[in-house]
C-alpha cells in the first residue's frame, strides 16, 4: 500500500470520517463490488456486472437504458480510472484507497479527474445494488423501524428522497445515509459520495441524465419516483446499516 499517498490526501478529519464510513463496503464487496484483476503485472479496476438481467428492471428502466448506463458510461468510468493510475502511486490501491486519496483536491486538475472516475465507478456499482426487480413495497421490519425513528413514516422518508432527486441541480445522486443512529437523505452533486463526509450509504438514486433520459426524457420525478414505489432494494439498504 502506498501509505505516503494516503497520508497526504486529505484533512486528517476527512480520512478519519471516510474510514467510518466505509463499513458500508464490506457489504459492496460481497454482493459484487468492482472487484481487482491481474492484468499482466499490473493489477486494474473491473466492471461488475450487473445483478440481475439486463431487462429484469423493465419496464421502469428498459434494457436498453441499462445496456448504455452500465455497457458504456459505467465500464468508461472504469477504464478512465484505469488509465489515470496507470505508472502512478494510485496503482495498486482498492478503489476506497483511491477516493480517499484524490477526494478534496478538486483543484488539482489530475486529481479531481482520478476521484471523479474513481467515486463514479463507486457510486454506480451502489446503485446497481440499490435497484431490484419487484422491489420497492415494504422494508424489512428493522430498517422500516428505523426509518420510522428518524422520519416519522416510510412515506415521509420516500418524500424526502424523492425531493432530494427531483431538486437536485444538474447532475448528481440522491442517498438514504446512516449518521449515526440516525438515517437521513442527502444529496450530492457529480461524483461526489457520502463516503467522503463520514456517512455511510444505505440506499442510492442517480440522477444524471443517463441514468432516464432514454425511457423518461426530461421527466425526472417519474423515474424518481418509479423507482421508489417499484425497484429500491430495501433489503440492501438493512445489508448497509448492519
Amino acid at each position: 500500500m502506498h501509505t505516503a499517498t494516503l497520508h497526504g490526501a486529505a484533512p486528517a478529519h476527512n480520512r478519519r470520517d471516510f474510514l467510518r464510513a466505509t463499513a458500508a463496503t464490506a457489504t459492496l464487496v460481497a454482493l459484487g463490488a468492482p472487484a481487482r484483476v491481474a492484468l499482466g503485472a499490473a493489477p486494474e479496476h473491473s466492471l461488475p456486472a450487473l445483478p440481475y438481467a439486463m431487462d429484469a428492471l423493465d419496464p421502469v428502466l428498459s434494457a436498453n437504458t441499462l445496456g448504455y448506463h452500465h455497457g458504456k458510461h459505467h465500464k468508461a468510468y472504469v477504464d478512465n480510472l484505469n488509465r489515470l493510475v496507470a505508472g502512478t502511486e494510485l496503482a495498486g490501491l482498492s478503489l476506497e484507497q483511491v477516493i480517499a486519496a484524490t477526494a478534496g483536491k478538486a483543484a488539482q486538475a489530475a486529481q479531481a479527474a482520478v476521484f471523479n472516475n474513481a467515486a463514479q465507478v463507486w457510486n454506480h456499482t451502489f446503485y446497481w445494488q440499490s435497484l431490484r426487480p419487484q422491489g420497492g413495497g415494504e422494508p424489512p421490519a428493522e430498517l422500516r423501524r428505523r426509518i420510522e425513528a428518524s422520519f416519522g413514516s416510510l412515506a415521509a422518508c420516500k418524500k424526502e428522497l424523492s425531493a432530494a432527486a427531483v431538486s437536485q441541480f444538474g447532475s448528481g445522486w440522491a442517498w438514504l445515509v446512516a449518521d449515526g443512529d440516525r438515517l437521513k437523505v442527502v444529496k450530492t452533486g457529480n461524483a461526489e459520495l457520502p463516503l467522503t463526509q463520514g456517512l455511510k450509504p444505505l440506499l442510492a438514486i442517480d440522477v444524471w441524465e443517463h441514468a432516464y433520459y432514454l425511457d423518461y426524457q426530461n421527466r425526472r420525478a417519474d423515474y424518481v419516483n418509479a423507482v421508489l414505489d417499484k425497484l429500491a432494494n430495501w433489503e440492501f439498504a438493512l445489508q448497509n446499516l448492519g
